[in-house]
């Protein structure tokens, strides 16, 4: 069962649900590192076991050297020869299988989960320091002179940007390190029993039943490892526009309008306190739901469900608190007063629940790059840069050409040429200082530049869900009939492009240009979602799946549309355990050998 990601505009608004999601990465990852202890203890134990098997053949061999029988000459046989040699190189073998798995694990163990344990450290650290100083600040008097009231002011925002900066950068590390593990765990185990494997000629047979399994995992290590270092700079790049944003907008769920930490006064009976709730509005249905984060002496506090009447601005002269602002609902008969945490804040939550004040908040955390469009000059400016590549350069060596673009987030910010949005085709393409390079960097700029991805916001979720598919025939009829639901010159555009990624890919044997490494350079290009999010960015993967699909089945696909009497096939629901296994070399058939058939002669 995986964790639903944790985004970064969470952490702004820190809640409840999310610290528990917080919670159960922490739990996995203290999972992680005691099973990282246990490997290596047992690692260690089946080392120094063979170390010892080692030493005692050592001691075999040498006995047996040292006892001369009565012969003629002064030769060894072959047999001791044979044994003396085969066991000099065992002590090799133990320190490299050392090498291999303990070494590894321990540099993960310190290097990933460690520097996960001191961000979780400095984020709790900055966190109680962060709410105490908040709590403090929220019984300031506005009576206070207006000087101190804006040094507080300035004192709580340097407080809250550095416990969300800390509070990014863990959201960041533990989601980063649950992503390495994938490989950085199961290729030294892979590594490690390869060496065991071949530690003598006794295990000959099991290597070569261990080999094939051994491929399709390194495989499948290799393209984690590309998926993960394509999504790894997308999310450096998302958490370093988060951590600069002056002023932050915060993200809410798809249900709640608004929500975030607000006081509330409470009267008792021997006078009047202020306790911290997490609050959620929903405009809809005009829900107000109250959380309470702390729990008064000697009562048990609930969660509280209101119905929104009215909202009202509190005057600053009215009351000695600041930021307050008060609520009229079915279900009390008295006003509920409120006290946000700062005046913009005060200002979002008056403006969610039509309040008598309503002042519009939003701000844009990221800026759009240039906006081009697909038009005519478009595709006559995509049909010279294909062609510039295929004639111009050998297609051998585009691996070099696009690789170079595959990790590199600035081709999609700065083009390396003037690409003018209203003309792009009048770029000189034959000029002396146009390289290959600068093309292709050019025509990714004009695709990742669209004002909309090639494979639009509207079909994103379906293709993405198409390509988690585990029934492969479902994945393809499914993209090949949302292909045929994209707008004409998308998939005129999409047509043109595939076909010059199939040329490139069919000279993999020369170039390295797998389908697989195609996937990955141009699957954040053509596809995206609407909003950039953690969530969006770990589904690259997928959006990598897609374009696979699109170039190995390009014939089937663009030769026409899917029969309109055949619907998309649906996936049937699981009944069965999953096909492919978890790697073991004991639960295979016996594999039959060679000599043990019968001779061609006797064959029936």
């Amino acid at each position: 069962m995986g964790h639903p990601p944790l985004e970064f505009s969470d952490c702004y608004c820190d809640s409840p649900d999310f610290r528990e999601r917080l919670k159960c990465y922490e739990h996995e990852l203290e999972k992680t590192n005691k099973f990282l202890k246990d490997v290596i203890k047992d690692g260690n134990n089946v080392i120094n076991t063979i170390k010892e098997y080692s030493l005692a053949v050592q001691k075999f061999s040498q006995t047996l050297q040292s006892f001369q029988f009565d012969f003629i000459g002064d030769t060894l046989t072959d047999d001791e020869m044979n044994i003396g040699e085969s066991t000099a190189g065992l002590i090799g073998v133990v320190q490299n299988a050392c090498d291999l798995l303990i070494k590894p694990l321990e540099k993960f163990r310190k290097e990933q989960i460690g520097v996960t344990k001191d961000r979780r450290k400095k984020f709790e650290k900055e966190s109680e320091k962060y709410y105490s100083q908040l709590d403090k600040h929220m019984n300031l008097s506005s009576k206070k002179k207006e000087t101190q009231l804006q040094e507080a002011d300035e004192q709580l925002d340097k407080e809250r940007q550095t416990f969300y900066e800390s509070s990014v950068e863990y959201v960041f590390q533990i989601q980063h390190v649950q992503d390495r593990k994938k490989f950085d765990v199961v290729e030294p185990v892979l590594a490690f029993l390869q060496s065991i494997l071949t530690l003598n000629n006794l295990t000959v047979e099991m290597t070569q039943d261990f080999l094939p399994y051994k491929q399709e995992l390194q495989l499948s290590l290799q393209n984690t490892r590309n998926h993960f270092e394509s999504t790894r700079e997308e999310m450096e790049e998302l958490m370093k526009r988060m951590k600069k944003s002056a002023q932050i907008c915060i993200r809410h769920s798809k249900q709640a309008t608004m929500e975030g930490y607000l006081y509330v006064q409470e009267k008792w009976a021997l006078g009047v306190t202020w306790l911290k709730y997490y609050c959620k509005y929903f405009k809809d249905s005009k829900l107000f739901i109250m959380v309470p984060m702390e729990q008064k002496t000697g009562t048990k506090q609930t969660t509280s469900q209101l119905t929104l009447k009215s909202c009202v601005r509190r005057k600053t002269e009215s009351t000695d608190k600041r930021f307050c602002f008060d609520i009229e609902t079915n279900e009390r008969c008295s006003p509920v007063l409120l006290q946000a945490i700062s005046e913009v804040n005060r200002k979002q939550w008056m403006e969610a629940m039509d309040g008598k004040e309503p002042v519009g908040f939003t701000l844009s955390l990221f800026t759009p790059l240039r906006v081009l469009e697909l038009n005519d000059l478009g595709f006559k400016f995509v049909r010279k840069c294909i062609n510039f590549v295929e004639t111009k350069g050998t297609i051998t060596l585009i691996l070099a050409i696009y690789l170079s673009l595959c990790f590199s987030l600035s081709v999609f910010i700065c083009p390396p040429l003037s690409v003018d949005p209203k003309c792009p085709a009048d770029v000189d393409l034959n000029s002396p200082d146009m390289d290959i390079k600068t093309i292709t960097s050019a025509l990714k700029f004009y695709l990742r530049s669209l004002s909309e991805p090639l494979m639009t916001y509207s079909l994103h979720g379906e293709l993405i869900l198409a390509a988690k598919s585990e029934n492969l025939d479902y994945r393809l009829g499914a993209v090949h009939s949302l292909v045929y639901n994209l707008p004409e010159r998308n998939r005129e555009m999409l047509e043109l492009l595939i076909k010059h990624l199939v040329s490139v890919c069919s000279h993999s044997t020369e170039n390295l240009m797998t389908v697989s490494n195609m996937g990955v350079i141009f699957g954040p290009t053509l596809m995206r979602a609407e909003e950039e999010t953690v969530a969006a960015m770990l589904d690259i993967k997928f959006q990598n799946i897609v374009m696979e699909i699109l170039i190995e089945d390009y014939d089937k696909i663009f030769k026409g549309p899917p029969e309109e009497s055949t619907p998309p096939p649906v996936p049937a629901p699981r009944v069965t355990q999953r096909k492919r296994q978890p790697i073991t070399i004991s639960k295979r058939p016996p594999r039959i050998l060679p000599g043990l058939e019968p001779p061609v002669s006797e064959r029936k």
